[in-house]
């Protein structure tokens, strides 16, 4: 679903954007290479929702004034966030950090229901610190027609900009 994939990208590029480095969940041992705190990202349970009437938000104009159709949906997600350390004081600065940016750093589109962490842990497996922590938000999504109604763009995240 390629929905999931923007939600997991937008968590992504907000958190290395504000200075954590962030990535798709890998191989934890891939850890080891980084000296600071690392961010691993993932999308855990999905549902969807309807926005509308089947999806029908309605008309909008756009900047040349021609009326396009416009669609929504909306999909609940958990996401994994995993904050590994090589001492203790590192992962729990990452988790801080990823904090300030999961609750109110995210696109306009993702918009923080909850979110909750484990206790910090060693993994023994990595030979670092662990915490793990999952955000229920809701990612809210649009589409428009592209002239006439002829042609249906792919639904994007809302707030997030595309080139």
């Amino acid at each position: 679903m390629r929905e999931l994939t923007q939600v997991r990208d937008a968590v992504i590029g907000a958190l290395t954007a504000a200075g954590l480095p962030a990535m798709v969940a890998f191989p934890p041992e891939e850890a080891r290479r980084y000296d600071g705190a690392v961010v691993t990202v993932d999308v855990g349970t999905v549902q969807g929702t309807t926005l509308g009437f089947c999806n029908y938000l309605g008309q909008v104009r756009d900047e040349t004034g021609a009326v396009r159709e416009l669609y929504g949906k909306q999909l609940e997600a958990e996401i994994t966030v995993d904050v590994r350390g090589s001492r203790a004081a590192v992962c729990q600065s990452g988790c801080e950090m990823a904090a300030d940016v999961l609750l109110g750093g995210l696109p306009s589109g993702v918009r923080p229901e909850e979110l909750a962490w484990e206790a910090l842990q060693w993994e023994r497996e990595t030979e670092m610190f662990l915490r793990r922590g999952r955000l229920r938000c809701r990612a809210l999504f649009v589409a428009q027609t592209e002239e006439e109604g002829e042609a249906f763009l792919d639904f994007v995240l809302k707030g997030v900009l595309t080139t």
